[in-house]
């Protein structure tokens, strides 16, 4: 296989609409020799049942730096690897909703922009993780068991991480246009602990630490949202009578308690429809977009504070302005529904996210919804991980969709 030609050091170039800044450093993760076909290469956005269209050079009005995002979230995901915190048995870590999952879905998106020919360590280091805790899950500790954690923990942790696990390798499976074998078994541990009965009929047991947004009493349905979107994204994800079976159950979870979630929840809803055909109607996506439309700021960006009824427990004040999550969460799901790059809302909200990245660490900022935390430590980084990989999302999503 011919490999890209390196970008020369010396000059600074625009390369698919996306500016490489040729004085920013290379990513502090090594790339392996665990070599992409240029076919993958070309794929811009993680997790679509089809091949995207490659970043357009037609969308001139881009000005963020790749190659500083890359950087700053493979450090990322290289430290949660390794962070002890993070760690769990069998030489494996905790998948996070904050920067584990957020990684494995944006970070193909870069590789395209900058024309990677290889999958960094980071990468193939996370994938090797959740490959291993799905084929051996019947073996592996839950992320937090009930005897160190108290009930219900266990059953949190598993319907959790199936989800997460079925998402991160739909996302992968997507790219190729078949569904691996641990693909496949990672779907059946998340059909197999769907609830069945009862008000959480076609839902999922969900950690709940009372940590926004991701690990709450609101967030189951946010994992159902995410569970669609795995069994929408999976390449035949939907065959056989049980799968048929199992998504009927999710469908009708999703439509019955739609009505009653906060924004953030409806928002990702909104984005689980362009995956899985029959969550919403037309109009429902409307009524979401609309929605999202009236609490858009006048900068353009969405506030995280805004989309759900949320209070720090150390009784700080809520950051209030428009944050690099909100927006990049906000757009991708517009975009994934269908919308245009160019509607007058989302072409505000793009120009935002290109004018916030901070050019020096490559991020995107967003603050902690449960209590003021430093943004420049590693715990006060959090939720930047996810603000930046979801703002890579939405601009690269933006330039395919300009082909």
């Amino acid at each position: 296989m011919k490999l890209p030609l390196p970008l020369p050091r010396a000059l600074g170039m625009r390369i698919l609409g996306v500016r490489l800044c040729t004085h920013s450093p290379l990513p502090s993760v090594t790339p392996t020799p665990r070599f992409v076909p240029l076919l993958f290469i070309a794929m811009a956005c993680s997790g679509t049942s089809r091949a995207p269209e490659p970043l357009s050079s037609t969308r001139s009005a881009l000005r963020w730096d790749a190659r500083a995002a890359a950087t700053y979230l493979d450090a990322r995901q290289t430290w949660w690897s390794t962070w002890p915190t993070a760690t769990r048995d069998r030489g494996t870590s905790c998948v996070s909703c904050h920067t584990a999952v957020p990684y494995a879905l944006a970070r193909p998106a870069l590789s395209a922009a900058l024309h990677e020919a290889r999958t960094t360590s980071a990468e193939d280091r996370l994938l090797d993780n959740v490959i291993l805790r799905v084929r051996r899950w019947n073996e592996v500790e839950p992320f937090y068991p009930d005897q160190k954690n108290g009930l219900p923990k266990t059953s949190e942790s598993r319907g959790t991480e199936a989800v997460l696990n079925a998402l991160i390798l739909a996302t992968r499976d997507a790219r190729t246009g078949s569904a691996s074998e641990e693909g496949r078994i990672a779907l059946a541990n998340m059909w197999a602990l769907q609830f069945r009965n009862g008000d959480m009929a076609g839902a999922w047991a969900w950690l709940n630490f009372h940590l926004e947004p991701w690990e709450s009493s609101d967030a189951t349905y946010f994992g159902a949202t995410l569970a669609a979107i795995a069994a929408g994204t999976s390449p035949g994800g939907d065959a056989g009578p049980d799968a048929q079976e199992r998504i009927k159950a999710l469908r009708a979870y999703l439509t019955t308690h739609a009505s009653t979630q906060p924004l953030f929840n409806r928002v990702t809803l909104l984005w689980a429809s362009g995956r899985l055909p029959g969550v919403l109607t037309a109009p429902e996506r409307a009524a979401i977009a609309d929605a999202m439309w009236s609490r858009q700021l006048a900068d353009g960006g969405w506030s995280l504070s805004a989309l759900g009824q949320w209070k720090r427990s150390d009784n700080t004040a809520l950051d209030s302005t428009s944050d690099g999550y909100a927006t990049g969460l906000a757009i991708y799901a517009l975009l994934q529904s269908g919308q245009s790059p160019h509607e007058p809302h989302v072409a505000k909200a793009l120009a935002w996210l290109e004018q916030h990245q901070d050019r020096t660490t490559g991020m995107w900022v967003t603050a902690s919804l449960n209590k003021k935390r430093p943004l420049t430590s590693d715990v006060g980084k959090f939720m930047s991980d996810a603000a930046t990989a979801y703002a890579v999302l939405a601009l690269t999503q933006a330039a395919a969709a300009d082909r």
